[in-house]
């Protein structure tokens, strides 16, 4: 900890009124006089005030908030020595942690304790941290302050918003319908034999079984409902293709927020969910073994997760999925279907991955794309056009190759992604191919 004295404001004009004899008495004994005396002053001021090493700082860091909320920490500042201080400190936060206040102003009596309240409200998802808490303990005569940086780590993690969370309800009464288990007049989609119940008008006579009927002397019909503790594999694509931005957000966001709801939702049909983010190598990895946690292990992981800007290692993410799923393991893939990328990489890799998996791709679309094509007012907005024209046409083949190849492709605006991958997954459920 560096330990330095500076100069107030009110040592200067100490120094500016000390020179006034000087203009009075011009002589080089009234200059040395004058500088002798702003000098003492100033080092009796300095022996004076106590070092900021003496004082004690102890943080509570907000931990963990979800962004668009507030959190709040606190910092206690201690004062052991025997004559109270007038304190001036400043929390280094990086501006995206949100901290509303980053200085304040304390006057701490001896051996007592001030408390700090700070209220966090970040801007952006990951982990934050201060980069430094630098103290300033004013002199005894105002003339001078020592300052001084302390070791006060703190560090706050801005978790996903999870903004689609509002579509879950809809998603689970859909899933409740297919599992057969809500009041609706129609036969249980699924492929496991779940209970017998009285017939109501409505039924499919096919679900009547006849046996039962002729032991209880009244009609009674099968209910299926989806197979349950089957395996989720979610893989988040983290290059650079993902780095992109897409309204006010980067994809990377989009596929996190349909990661979020797939999960919860999966975790309500009682599947297990694992999450694997990689590009060139694995970065974060969730194995989801209890349905109660998944949801908070998904978010609390995958916080702090950035794109990087290099290409996907597809042979290595098949590698990945060949070691964690069994076949028959439903994979979503979260990565964009950009032409030129997925020609390189990703086609081959998902013909094999569909050969043993039910494979879903969702990407993020732009929806500025279907902008620039209407677009006619110049020659520089033809071009644009036509651009866009070109871009579309050049996803549209990529889709109908990924589809060819047995994944069902997801490509929708940002908003539309997390329940679109949803749907999906619930559509494999009522056709019982999970």
């Amino acid at each position: 900890m560096r330990d330095l004295p500076a100069l107030r404001m009110r040592g200067a004009l100490l120094g500016v009124v000390g020179a006034l004899p000087i203009v009075l008495v011009p002589h080089w004994a009234t200059v040395l006089v004058c500088a002798l005396v702003w000098v003492a002053l100033l080092v009796l001021d300095l022996l004076l005030t106590p070092s900021p090493k003496t004082l004690l700082v102890r943080r509570r860091s907000p931990g963990q908030v979800r962004l668009g909320e507030e959190g709040t920490g606190r910092l206690l500042v201690t004062n052991p020595g025997d004559r109270g201080v007038d304190v001036r400190l400043r929390d280094a936060w990086n501006p995206t942690a949100g901290l509303r206040v980053q200085r304040a102003a304390l006057a701490i009596p001896a051996r007592e304790r001030r408390a700090v309240d700070q209220v966090f409200r970040p801007t952006r998802r990951g982990r934050h941290t201060s980069r430094a808490l630098v103290l300033a303990v004013r002199g005894r005569l105002g003339l001078i302050e020592r300052r001084g940086t302390r070791d006060a780590p703190g560090e706050l993690l801005a978790l996903h918003a999870f903004g689609s969370r509002r579509h879950l309800p809809s998603r689970t009464r859909r899933l409740r319908e297919i599992e057969g288990l809500a009041a609706v007049h129609q036969r249980g989609q699924g492929t496991e034999f779940d209970s017998l119940r009285d017939f109501v008008d409505g039924d499919d006579v096919r679900s009547i079984d006849w046996r039962a009927t002729a032991r209880r002397r009244s009609v009674v019909v099968r209910t299926w409902r989806p197979e349950r503790d089957r395996h989720v594999l979610i893989v988040v694509d983290t290059s650079r293709t993902s780095a992109g931005r897409v309204g006010d957000a980067p994809r990377l966001d989009s596929a996190l927020d349909a990661t979020l709801l797939l999960t919860a939702l999966a975790a309500q049909a009682g599947d297990r969910v694992d999450v694997l983010c990689a590009d060139r190598v694995p970065h974060v990895q969730v194995h989801g073994g209890n349905a109660r946690t998944v949801l908070h292990d998904v978010v609390a992981a995958t916080a702090p997760v950035e794109p990087a800007l290099v290409e996907t290692d597809w042979e290595m993410v098949a590698s990945e999925i060949r070691r964690r799923a069994r076949r028959g393991a439903l994979v979503v893939l979260l990565t964009p279907i950009e032409p030129g990328a997925a020609g390189q990489g990703l086609l081959p890799v998902a013909s094999r991955i569909a050969a043993d998996h039910p494979l879903i791709v969702g990407s993020v679309a732009d929806p500025a794309l279907a902008g620039m094509a209407r677009e006619r007012g110049s020659i520089g907005a033809v071009y644009r056009a036509a651009s866009a024209e070109q871009e579309s046409i050049e996803r549209e083949g990529t889709e109908r190759a990924l589809e060819r190849c047995g994944a069902h492709v997801v490509d929708v605006v940002p908003d539309d992604l997390p329940q679109a991958v949803a749907d999906q997954y619930l559509a494999l459920k009522a056709a019982g191919r999970l």
